[in-house]
């Protein structure tokens, strides 16, 4: 692909993306996701801030030993304190002591700021930036320097605003990135401040972007900025964080480097986008938001009859790109208004020798309407499906036969995290194992009691996690009689995949929607070891 321009992305999932409502990293969290924003060819990884908390200090010590390939990691801090020598300054000291060739450093723009938080002068302010650019440049350090409240502070002073941003390139920041702090700003208004700073800065430095999407455009007042010449982008790869959350680095690099002619990253590496997003999803200990453009599991899912029949005969026809184009697939779901094409192209994937007038399709469509009919929804739980066709096909051989499970609760608990136990017996080749598990909750339990039961036999089952777990009750006029639906999305860390269980009792709910992902995964892992041998 021929690149017009080059533009430098900035990943702050382990600072900004930190910050975020349930995210709390460890140290070695923080280092696998590092090797995997490097991995994905991100150009800087902002990591933490060492003189906000001895865990960002330790992982920076941590990654001396783990440098890495090609991205520029980051130490990140504010701009030294009021009315002290930088020498003296403890933040300043903890940003040398991370060793980092870059730092990221904040100031303030706006006067509000300045006066009523700060509460010092104007004019001390300026020094602060100054000043700080220039001690840590004078230790080695290449600069980026946040602009925060950036726009804030544009619209109620532009005066005072570029005096900082000129502050900041005479102490020798080499980037000034433009931080929309409050997420408010609506597109023509980021649009003409960046234009005008691109104009008075960009032959001193290049000039960045960093946005919040507390209105929904962090994505777009991103795009917007590099129209009007920004060269530097800030983001978070899946786009969570404080508040609403930061922009979307999984939607903004297809976008630019799909459609808008820049490079972000090597262009070998765009395909691999999707798989290094859930890799981030796992360490990060969330569910991959299945909507995201690009990445999530629906970004490329189709469900009207008429629509699938059109994609399949070009998919073009509701698609904007090729989902192989960044690694992700396309995918027909299983419901009541899909039709007999959409049958045919999940059955292909294992057995490509069915057609489509063949007798076993119309009994696998009326076994499917007869689940349907029972509560079970195969839209969401491909993997469901698949088992079932199998069956049908005679395409499956049971790894386990199970004799008994028993779950019991305890109140209150006997210790924190446990609240269940579960005790199950099966059988695997006539060899019989029986466990136990504890857990928080009854699910949980069987869940622990199942992996340790089949660990022995099938080791690759601990690999596999549950990353979400959803119940509905579908007939809610049988109040705690009524049947009730389980839908559980597991991983392995690679791939993702979600199975379904119906029953009136939610306990054999769950255990059917369980035993259906471990034998999906196994069943999986044969089909892949095969396709390795042949």
């Amino acid at each position: 692909m021929n690149m017009s321009k080059k533009i430098f992305i900035l990943d702050s999932t382990l600072r900004d993306g930190a910050q975020g409502e349930g995210i709390s990293y460890s140290v070695q969290d923080k280092v696998h996701i590092c090797k995997a924003l490097d991995e994905l060819g991100i150009a800087y990884i902002e990591a933490g801030n060492p003189g906000s908390n001895p865990k960002d200090m330790e992982f920076f010590q941590e990654m001396k030993k783990n440098p890495l390939k090609n991205a520029k990691l980051c130490a990140f801090g504010s701009t030294r304190r009021k009315d002290i020598k930088c020498s003296e300054d403890g933040n300043l000291q903890s940003l040398l002591a991370a060793d980092t060739e870059y730092v990221v450093i904040f100031g303030k723009s706006w006067t509000f700021q300045v006066t009523d938080i700060l509460k010092t002068s104007l004019d001390e302010n300026l020094k602060m930036i100054k000043e700080t650019c220039e001690y840590l440049k004078s230790n080695g350090r290449h600069i980026i320097y946040d602009a925060e409240h950036f726009f804030t502070a544009y619209a109620d002073s532009r005066e005072y605003a570029f005096k900082t941003l000129h502050a900041a390139i005479d102490g020798g920041a080499e980037v000034l990135c433009l931080c929309e702090t409050k997420g408010g700003f609506m597109i023509d208004e980021c649009r003409n401040a960046v234009k005008d700073v691109v104009e008075t800065f960009g032959k001193s430095a290049q000039i960045g972007i960093h946005t919040h999407n507390d209105s929904g455009l962090a994505v777009a007042n991103s795009l917007i900025a590099v129209e009007e010449g920004a060269v530097h982008v800030q983001g978070v790869l899946l786009g969570f964080g404080e508040r609403t959350g930061n922009a979307n680095l999984s939607t903004i690099i297809p976008n630019l480097q799909l459609k808008m002619n820049y490079e972000c990253i090597p262009p070998e590496n765009v395909k691999n986008i999707t798989s290094i997003c859930r890799r981030v999803a796992e360490f990060t200990n969330i569910s991959l938001d299945s909507q995201l453009p690009y990445v999530g599991s629906s970004a490329f899912a189709h469900k009207a009859g008429m629509h699938i029949d059109a994609v399949l005969k070009n998919p073009f026809a509701y698609e904007h790109i090729n989902p192989e184009f960044v690694g992700n697939n396309r995918v027909f779901l299983m419901s009541e208004v899909a039709g007999r094409s959409t049958i045919m192209e999940k059955i292909e994937k294992f057995a490509p020798n069915i057609k489509r007038s063949d007798d076993i399709v119309k009994e696998i469509i009326d076994r499917m309407k007869q689940l349907e009919f029972q509560g079970y929804q195969f839209e969401g739980a491909d993997g469901s499906f698949e088992l079932m066709v199998r069956k049908i096909l005679g395409q499956y051989q049971p790894f386990f036969k199970l004799h008994y499970y028993q779950t019991n609760g305890s109140f209150p608990r006997p210790e924190e995290g446990v609240c269940s136990c579960a005790q199950i017996k099966v059988e695997v080749d006539g060899q019989i194992e029986i466990t136990a598990g504890e857990g928080d909750g009854p699910v949980n339990a069987l869940d622990i009691a199942l992996r340790k039961a089949l660990e022995r036999f099938y080791p690759a089952v601990s690999k596999i996690r549950l990353v979400d777990f959803k119940v509905r009750v579908l007939d809610g006029k049988s109040a705690t009689a009524s049947k009730v639906r389980v839908i559980i999305e597991s991983t392995d860390g690679e791939a993702s995949w979600t199975t379904i269980g119906v029953s009136g009792d939610m306990i054999e709910a769950s255990w059917i929607a369980l035993s259906d992902s471990f034998e999906y995964k196994l069943i999986r892992d044969i089909e892949k070891r095969y396709k390795r041998l042949y």
